[in-house]
């Protein structure tokens, strides 16, 4: 078994700075599970506990069955893929693929037959005479991912692994490493500051922020139902429009008060609504830019900037002193200056109470 399990994971510095809070998370054998937040939020502290490269200063960490928070990073069975690839430059690209085999007194016949298949399987097979800096970025990545899979260690720990390459190269590592989880058949975790590749990439993501986990879930229940503010703005390209609103009711009827607009909602949300006693105050709105539409009444907005992007456009207009986005087909012909209608589709709107920030339906 390769399950990770973290329970009440502490990470306090010398200087009293606390970067992980008392975090509890269970990563399921074979898992691709992706920790992601912005710079400072505790998933590279976290992943480096983990490996063992930081010491856990209060809770449990288990990989498998086995506590491991007094056990050396070489004794854990794991193998970590850097942002930077680490790769000896003096070596070649066997060699360094190899590295750990030889240390561990693998037969030569062993660790030649290991490397040459999975060089075949990375498509680096006719590189390995070569040194790291004969390869491109890509390349380079690559290599570091095989050094790693030949080992085949229980949990593979990634950090930031294509932050260094083009968005290009991005995408096409990215669908790679979806690839080789599925053949590995191996426990991933992964950790980047972009929201698009924890969306395409994990069976589950842990969104987390100031050392605390956020929401845990698949990609689509947390795109769909964010459990906070937090999450909805972060998760999303581009990013959820947040914004206040009232709850207001009229003859029997309740409706979300948006600047003078009034968005009536569905039956089951003003039910809720109104169980819980929100009708009257103010809550926080989250609407996506795919579900913000023109129209010929609503929100009237003057449009600030359009961006083109092939088949759809991006209108971003502003109320009361921020800036939303919408978005829309190409189709529509809309330029900066316009004066136009915003509405929402009322089936898809996201609803926060005020003070906790936290999720309403």
């Amino acid at each position: 078994m390769s399950d990770v399990r973290m329970n009440g994971l502490v990470k306090t510095y010398p200087n009293g700075f606390q970067a992980v809070k008392g975090i509890d998370l269970d990563i399921g054998d074979k898992e691709f599970m992706v920790l992601v937040g912005p710079s400072g939020c505790g998933k590279t502290t976290t992943l480096r506990m983990i490996a063992g490269l930081e010491e856990v200063t209060e809770g449990d960490l288990y990989i498998g069955e086995r506590r491991v928070n007094d056990v050396v990073p070489k004794d854990r069975n794991i193998a970590m893929v850097f942002q930077n690839y680490a790769l000896y430059p003096h070596m070649t690209i066997f060699d360094n693929m190899a590295f750990g085999l030889k240390l561990r007194k693998v037969p030569k016949d062993q660790i030649k037959k290991k490397v040459t298949a999975v060089a075949e399987v990375l498509g680096i097979d006719q590189l390995l005479d070569r040194k790291p800096k004969e390869l491109s970025g890509g390349q380079r990545q690559r290599v570091a991912l095989g050094r790693a899979i030949v080992r085949e260690p229980e949990v593979f720990l990634m950090d930031e692994p294509l932050s260094n390459l083009d968005a290009k190269l991005r995408v096409q590592m990215r669908a790679e490493l979806i690839r080789l989880h599925k053949e590995i058949d191996s426990t991933f975790i992964y950790v980047t500051h972009d929201q698009t590749e924890a969306m395409t990439m994990g069976t589950r993501i842990c969104v987390m922020n100031n050392g605390v986990i956020q929401q845990v879930g698949p990609p689509k229940t947390i795109y769909q139902n964010p459990g906070n503010v937090f999450v909805a703005g972060f998760i999303g390209a581009p990013q959820m429009n947040i914004m206040g609103a009232s709850v207001t009711e009229s003859e029997g009827r309740i409706f979300l008060q948006v600047k003078d607009d009034l968005v009536e909602l569905p039956a089951a949300t003003q039910e809720i609504l109104r169980d819980k006693g929100y009708v009257s105050q103010k809550i926080i709105l989250g609407v996506r830019p795919e579900d913000t539409f023109i129209g010929e009444k609503g929100i009237k907005v003057k449009v600030e900037v359009v961006e083109l992007l092939g088949s759809e456009i991006y209108i971003y207009y502003r109320l009361d002193g921020t800036q939303y986005i919408a978005r829309a087909t190409s189709e529509n012909d809309v330029t900066m200056g316009d004066e136009i209608f915003i509405t929402y589709d009322s089936e898809k709107l996201h609803l926060f109470d005020a003070e906790t920030e936290n999720r309403i339906l």
